[in-house]
């Protein structure tokens, strides 16, 4: 009776009630300990929605795959708002660091297609652009500019 059981929880807050506890209690593994490991791999992403996939085993063992949150949700965490602009390019609802762009990009770049910081953070940029967030009091596009230039291989090397 192995199975598979793919759930939403909230980073570092995952809790034995739904949706986690009524897809485990059936299975023969420990909830309490699918609970605290779930927790403990996902406490950076702090209440954050996180896709997790826990595969368990007839003899009570799991496994369990954390996702990462889609980019979208990383920006709205990390810069404090709840949704994006209307009008992207003349309505900005947030502004982010260079060093808040690298903590997303960091936390994205296995997900993302890029081979280093620096790229994963442009294809970050390019989210805030849709979302109306700028960077460092820029236009993402400018910032992303500045980034191609060169001008942040200090901190996004």
């Amino acid at each position: 009776m192995a199975g598979t059981i793919e759930v939403l929880v909230p980073g570092g807050q995952a809790n034995p009630g739904p949706p986690l506890g009524p897809e485990l209690g059936p299975t023969p593994v420990d909830v309490q300990a699918v609970v605290q490991e779930i927790n403990d791999q996902t406490e950076a992403f702090d209440g954050t929605e996180v896709p997790v996939t826990v595969e368990y085993e007839e003899d009570g063992s799991f496994d369990i795959d954390v996702g990462v949150p889609p980019t979208a949700a990383l920006v709205k965490d990390e810069a404090g708002f709840e949704t994006g602009s209307g009008e992207p390019q003349k309505d900005f609802v947030a502004d982010l660091s260079v060093d808040q762009v690298k903590t997303i990009a960091e936390q994205k770049h296995p997900d993302l297609l890029a081979y280093d910081t620096k790229n994963a953070a442009k294809e970050v940029v390019g989210t805030c652009a849709s979302m109306g967030v700028t960077i460092e009091g820029d236009d993402a596009r400018e910032f992303k500019a500045k980034v191609d230039d060169g001008e942040y291989d200090d901190v996004l090397a």
